[in-house]
């Protein structure tokens, strides 16, 4: 984090200086005119999900968009502070709120196959929370390929934009137990940190993140507008679900030191399966793939550095 606020600090200084050596250029009328720096607050609601082992949208665990089940969908916000250079280049932070979960209970309904029956007999749940902090940069090609300051007409108000950086965020899976969240990481379901499993180590609940996006940005006024967005973050977990690998012998986890009710959780948990029992060294998720996770947002932001012309 320190060296992102360093980056940060150093474009900020770049932009001042640019500030007053670069000539000032109209906006989309005649009675405002943009600064080259200009910066911007807002905030932003909309949807979040994921794409994980559990759930899916047909119990075939296919990848990317063919495997999201939209109706698992949460709610989540944000706020955020960007710095914008002649509406081309934006370095944006930005604070994320919100909630991802997967039920492989949703399969239920599923027309039977034999891939699809197993992920539904699997029988696996969770939810976690998702705190997330971002840097990321914005670019706007309508921006970079042309300099409207020379041209005698007016830039567009919608300008469509890549973006692309780093995260930290935290998360937190939970499984139900009747009618109990109960929190998944400690109870190791898949001998995560046990001797037995040396090579399946312990996952940390704080983690780095890569956020990939799109964006639409229109100018409803000279200090308001309003965008679209869509992020995905690409993660170098795949135990956001708490699900990865294979079955694990329950007799370990007694011998890795579990009791009271970490044990009683742990035994009760980790193997939920309905109709037959895969034992131990059985398939219980798909380690070739990460997980990950996105947002859909609806944003509006105030802008500052445009002035009128007197």
């Amino acid at each position: 984090m320190k060296k992102t606020a360093i980056v940060f600090g150093w474009l900020l200084l770049s932009l001042g200086i640019a500030n007053k050596t670069s000539a000032q250029y109209y906006f989309y009328n005649d009675n405002f005119y943009d600064s080259p720096v200009m910066f911007e607050v807002g905030g932003s609601v909309g949807i979040m999900n994921c794409l994980t082992d559990l759930g899916g949208k047909k119990g075939l665990g296919q990848r990317f968009v063919k495997d999201l089940n939209m109706g698992q969908s949460q709610m989540n916000g944000s706020i955020f502070f960007s710095c914008l250079y002649k509406n081309a280049i934006a370095a944006r932070l930005e604070a994320t709120f919100g909630k991802v979960a997967a039920d492989d209970a949703v399969l239920k309904n599923v027309p039977v196959s034999d891939i699809a029956h197993a992920r539904y007999n699997r029988n696996l749940n969770f939810e976690t929370p998702i705190t997330e902090f971002s840097f990321v940069t914005e670019i706007h090609p309508f921006f970079i390929l042309k300099n409207w300051a020379e041209s005698e007409t007016y830039p567009p108000r919608i300008s469509p934009y890549i973006m692309g950086g780093i995260g930290y965020f935290s998360y937190n899976p939970k499984g139900r137990l009747g009618d109990q969240l109960i929190e998944l990481q400690p109870l190791h379901t898949e001998g995560q940190g046990f001797v037995e499993y040396p090579d399946r180590k312990e996952y940390k609940l704080k983690q780095i993140n890569i956020p990939v996006g799109v964006g639409f940005k229109y100018e409803l006024s000279p200090s308001v507008n309003l965008r679209a967005e869509f992020v995905y973050r690409i993660l170098n977990t795949d135990y956001l679900d708490d699900c990865s690998t294979k079955y694990i012998d329950p007799n370990t986890f007694a011998t890795n030191g579990l009791t009271g009710d970490l044990l009683y959780n742990a035994v009760a948990l980790y193997d939920r399966q309905l109709d037959y029992k895969a034992g131990p060294g059985g398939k219980r998720g798909n380690s070739t793939n990460n997980d990950g996770y996105f947002s859909f947002n609806i944003k509006a932001g105030i802008t500052f550095g445009r002035e009128r012309v007197r």
